[in-house]
């Protein structure tokens, strides 16, 4: 069964976007190598260091589904049609947009919660990963106790304010780990998430 784990590029003192939503200071590390990765979409090709490159290629080889919330999806205007994960994607949403202009793209307007996309995206996944890659989705699932993992991507730069990964957490939460994979210019922290802890 597929594992729920949220990942985002973070910087160290916890923000994963400036109070704009802008993610220059931490999408860095993706043209920081000499290591090409491509994804699935032609304007997405990646440049890192080989450790980074080696984690980027295993994510795509192992991500089945992918959850994001209508905010992240609004500013990404929907990335096109197509994620560069090359996966469905299930959009947790109160009302689906009426102007979507790529209705055959492999992406699922949920407007019955999060733990009907969690449910919806494991059965698309199957033996691979769901990730979920928005901060509001990723609080919703750790408070409802349907996040397997976190990855974090660190980022060795202090925005000062900005959105956090995790905010209004129900309760403390105990993870294991990490593993630790350096690239250039961000450390890859991998944890898993204690059950009952």
């Amino acid at each position: 069964m597929a594992d729920v784990f949220a990942n985002m590029s973070m910087s160290l003192d916890g923000f994963v976007a400036d109070p704009q939503d802008r993610i220059d200071h931490l999408f860095g590390w993706f043209g920081s190598g000499d290591v090409e990765v491509p994804t699935a979409v032609e304007w997405a090709t990646f440049k890192t260091s080989e450790a980074s490159a080696k984690m980027l290629r295993d994510a795509m080889d192992n991500v089945g589904a992918l959850i994001a919330g209508r905010h992240l999806f609004d500013i990404t205007q929907g990335w096109g049609g197509q994620h560069p994960m090359g996966v469905p994607v299930f959009v947790v949403t109160h009302e689906p947009p009426a102007d979507w202009p790529h209705p055959d793209a492999p992406f699922t307007f949920v407007t019955d919660g999060v733990e009907s996309a969690v449910e919806q995206a494991k059965k698309v996944a199957g033996d691979k990963n769901v990730a979920v890659a928005s901060t509001k989705i990723a609080q919703q699932c750790l408070n409802l106790g349907l996040l397997d993992g976190i990855q974090v991507d660190l980022v060795p730069v202090l925005l000062g304010s900005g959105v956090r990964f995790f905010d209004d957490l129900d309760a403390t939460t105990t993870l294991t780990g990490p593993e630790v994979v350096e690239g250039t210019g961000v450390t890859h922290l991998s944890y898993r998430v204690e059950r009952g802890a």
